[in-house]
């Protein structure tokens, strides 16, 4: 299923009174569809006298690109309004998932038969869901090993990021050959867009594959060209 305001409103209420006592006041709610969560609770911070920080303005997120299972759904609420008890009481715990967020969550999974994580556990249907469908340009990098291993890395649309990830990347030992390409393949979406000096190691045939068409272009280190 997925969710609407007016069902997550009503089963805010009713786990409210089930699970948090009913004290927790009412929360705006609001649908999502981002690709990198399935819920949130999110707030705002401000610095208060003697070095102290108050959590305000709470809202809850959750996912509707998505299509979940309705106990799975629930279980999400139930997360976020842990976090949401916890940040409301402005709490402390030694991290989002800490022993006080873990002691409730067990708590509540004993006493009311729930099947709460910590994190949510998808399956390939739902990753692929999560995925933009949308069509982007992006830069591609494929990085060839020495050792026979192949890489790609999805780079932003930046010159200065693009060349900085082409000349430390090349200048590393280990690695033979780096070239760039111009796409628009949807594939290429499930890769986080960045310069971080990493690849995503793939098969040869799968990488030519979904760049069959793409645009290839020349850096010499300084500058980019798209071959003519």
């Amino acid at each position: 299923m997925k969710a609407t305001i007016l069902y997550i409103e009503k089963k805010f209420d009713e786990f409210n009174l089930q699970m948090f006592g009913g004290k927790l006041p009412k929360i705006p709610v609001e649908l999502s569809d981002a690709k990198t969560f399935i819920g949130q609770c999110v707030y705002k911070k401000r610095r208060k006298p003697f070095g102290k920080t108050e959590l305000y303005g709470f809202r809850l997120r959750i996912n509707t690109r998505v299509d979940l299972p309705e106990r799975e759904v629930e279980d999400t609420i139930i997360h976020e309004m842990i976090h949401y008890y916890i940040g409301y009481n402005q709490l402390e715990d030694t991290s989002a998932h800490g022993p006080l967020f873990l002691g409730i969550m067990n708590e509540i999974n004993r006493e009311f038969g729930r099947n709460l994580t910590v994190s949510h556990k998808s399956t390939k249907e739902q990753r692929e869901q999560l995925q933009d469908k949308r069509s982007h340009y992006h830069v591609i990098a494929v990085v060839n090993f020495h050792d026979g291993r192949t890489g790609i890395k999805v780079l932003p649309r930046v010159l200065r990021s693009i060349l900085y990830y082409y000349n430390n990347v090349l200048a590393n030992r280990e690695i033979a050959s780096i070239q760039l390409y111009m796409s628009n393949n949807v594939f290429f979406n499930r890769y986080p867009n960045s310069s971080a000096l990493k690849v995503h190691f793939l098969e040869t045939e799968e990488i030519d594959k979904q760049l069959k068409g793409a645009e290839k272009m020349a850096c010499d280190g300084i500058s980019i060209k798209r071959n003519q």
